[in-house]
């Protein structure tokens, strides 16, 4: 069976992405099963270099095919930030709930719908052998006042996708995985996977 690394330690994504790889018989395994592999800091100016640093760092150290992601937010009122900096967009070291609360404070000035749009995208890097392919998706959708739902993670409560009336963090994962960017993303690299040998 043949292998790809997840450049990730992350229980939730791990199983999500052996869920669907499953089809294929291959053998996904993650950071986790390397215990020498350090934690890759992510300081790239876009969301492609941090994923291209993390699957070119586990690619290098384990010799096998790896795979890596990275996910931000834009909201077009603020420039398209927090983008590559939100996970730590409130600053290092914050709770989820923490950069929620920089973001409804920042956008407390727009009350329009309309300006309250926003996109989640997610980039995936590839490296086998020393190529790249990247994959990327993207869901479109809009920030609200205030926190809903108790599912998902981070900025998931106040983002609503466009065409729904619930929040990330109200739909069930099996909906929410069928519409984010990351399930885009996962996606078009399962499709990849079918017609290309690793």
């Amino acid at each position: 069976m043949k292998k790809i690394v997840l450049a990730s330690r992350n229980p939730h994504k791990i199983e999500e992405l052996r869920q669907i790889l499953k089809p294929l018989d291959i053998e996904l395994m993650s950071a986790a099963d390397f215990p020498g592999l350090k934690e890759v800091i992510e300081d790239g100016t876009t969301l492609q270099e941090n994923a291209l640093k993390k699957a070119r760092y586990v690619a290098s150290e384990t010799g096998l095919p790896s795979l890596a992601d990275d996910t931000g937010l834009e909201v077009e009122a603020l420039d398209m930030r927090p983008g590559v900096y939100s996970a730590r967009y409130a600053g290092e070291d914050v709770t989820y709930e923490d950069n929620v609360r920089k973001l409804l404070r920042e956008m407390s000035r727009f009350k329009d719908e309309n300006q309250r749009k926003a996109r989640f995208r997610t980039v995936i890097a590839f490296i086998r052998e020393g190529s790249v392919e990247y994959f990327e998706g993207v869901c479109k959708g809009f920030i609200i006042n205030r926190p809903k739902g108790e599912n998902g993670f981070g900025y998931d409560p106040v983002f609503k996708p466009e065409g729904y009336e619930l929040t990330f963090a109200e739909l069930d994962q099996e909906e929410k995985n069928r519409i984010s960017h990351r399930g885009q993303a996962v996606q078009k690299f399962y499709e990849w996977l079918e017609k290309n040998d690793l």
